[in-house]
């Protein structure tokens, strides 16, 4: 059904919030290719019904194994809440069973014990990924004793995807989570950045955060959990050129993507655009 070609690691988002997780990948992992699939026609997937985002996310991957694959990063966390189990499960078996989706919640939750000290945590994240109560069945599956907060933050993404992060007006909506979040557990020593666009509100989150508590950004995290799996698989440490090249393909605007995508990589890239087939 696929090309059988070794291709280079496939990192999926519905916008440019994957980016951050991509950029840490890169980093740690410079000697591989890469293919960052952004589905920014139709971000976000926050408010979306499982059925929607389990749609549209495994068009991606089978877009991304089509260009030849064998591994793909759900680099967002509402496609990793949603759809990763389903398509690890019940589409990866009839596809291809050797190649591989992995998401970003995982490899999250497997550090919460050690990070939070009163062993209360919070998690800030879309609507979808909040209601989906994957960190939450997650950390009590690993860690029953652990109490976990969620908080939907609507508006982050927008604010992000159109460039606001900076801007007084994310001020009000940065504030009123955290305030709510902390209200509702006093005891709350670690928030969770349940979103891969989140980071870059991270200075402005710092600056209404009380002190003692610790923000988990993912990037470094995801980015340190691959390295670790395909030390453990070496069957899908696949090195193609060796020289970490990316291709960038989006279903929106070209030019667009690439003027985003120098916010978040600090640098202008080379963008595809693509339609993905419904």
């Amino acid at each position: 059904m696929f090309s059988s070609v070794p291709g280079p690691i496939g990192i999926f988002d519905s916008g440019y919030g994957g980016l951050t997780i991509f950029d840490k990948i890169r980093a740690a992992m410079p000697g591989y290719d890469y293919i960052y699939l952004g589905d920014n026609a139709r971000s976000p997937y926050g408010t979306r019904s499982f059925e929607v985002v389990y749609r549209f996310t495994k068009q991606a991957v089978e877009t991304l194994f089509n260009e030849g694959c064998q591994l793909v990063i759900l680099a967002c966390n509402t496609a990793s809440a949603k759809a990763l189990r389903t398509i690890q499960q019940r589409d990866l078996p009839q596809w291809d069973p050797a190649r591989r989706v992995l998401g970003v919640i995982r490899p999250t939750v497997e550090l919460m014990d050690k990070i939070s000290k009163s062993k209360h945590v919070g998690i800030l994240g879309t609507t979808g990924t909040i209601t989906s109560d994957s960190y939450s069945l997650e950390i009590k599956k690993m860690f029953p004793h652990m109490t976990v907060t969620g908080e939907a933050c609507p508006m982050w993404v927008p604010l992000v995807e159109n460039n606001e992060f900076d801007s007084p007006g994310a001020d009000y909506f940065v504030r009123k989570h955290l305030e709510h979040i902390l209200a509702a557990d006093p005891e709350i020593d670690t928030l969770v950045l349940g979103c891969t666009h989140y980071p870059l509100l991270i200075e402005k989150i710092k600056a209404f955060l009380p002190e003692g508590i610790t923000l988990f950004s993912q990037g470094e995290y995801v980015a340190a959990s691959l390295t670790d799996y395909l030390r453990r698989h070496p069957e899908m440490d696949i090195r193609l050129t060796k020289q970490g090249n990316c291709r960038f393909l989006t279903t929106e605007s070209a030019a667009k993507f690439s003027d985003a995508a120098s916010v978040f990589l600090n640098h202008p890239v080379e963008v595809e655009q693509i339609r993905l087939v419904e």
